[in-house]
């Protein structure tokens, strides 16, 4: 799935899709940590599932200071985030942790941009780099993983 979050002409807009995108990447690991069967991966997923909780957090709280919409869930996306996840598990934690990388390149890529918007204020860019960086070792380690599994 390619991502367009990022591309938004106004900071609040931004915020609010990278919520969305946020509560879709949590509802993916939720249900990867449900699927997988190795206990270490389960333990380093639910580890990135709280860096997301996290951003939600840094989001929600820079939503409310510039005017954005703070969403407490995602949108249909995450039929696909989450559906992708469901598939894979019939075939083992390898194609499991494929997915969650896959759903992790919307991720990177969203906040790679976000990193760069426009109208970002510094307290924006710091948090939209901090997500950029988690996001970067949550894809290394699931492509990792994978490989290794």
């Amino acid at each position: 799935m390619v991502t367009m979050v990022g591309t938004e002409s106004t900071l609040t807009g931004l915020v609010e899709n990278l919520l969305l995108l946020e509560h879709d990447a949590i509802a993916a690991y939720e249900q990867t940590i449900e699927r997988l069967e190795n206990p270490a991966f389960k333990a380093k997923i639910a580890e990135f599932k709280a860096d997301h909780d996290r951003h939600v957090q840094e989001l929600t709280s820079l939503a409310s200071s510039i005017g954005a919409a703070p969403h407490r869930e995602g949108d249909a996306k995450q039929l696909l985030t989450t559906g992708k996840v469901a598939l894979a598990s019939i075939m083992g934690d390898a194609a499991t942790l494929q997915a969650m990388r896959s759903n992790e390149e919307d991720t990177v890529t969203a906040y790679e941009r976000a990193s760069s918007h426009a109208g970002a204020t510094p307290e924006a860019q710091a948090i939209f780099r901090r997500a950029y960086n988690d996001e970067l070792r949550h894809r290394e380690w699931m492509n990792n993983a994978s490989e290794s599994a």
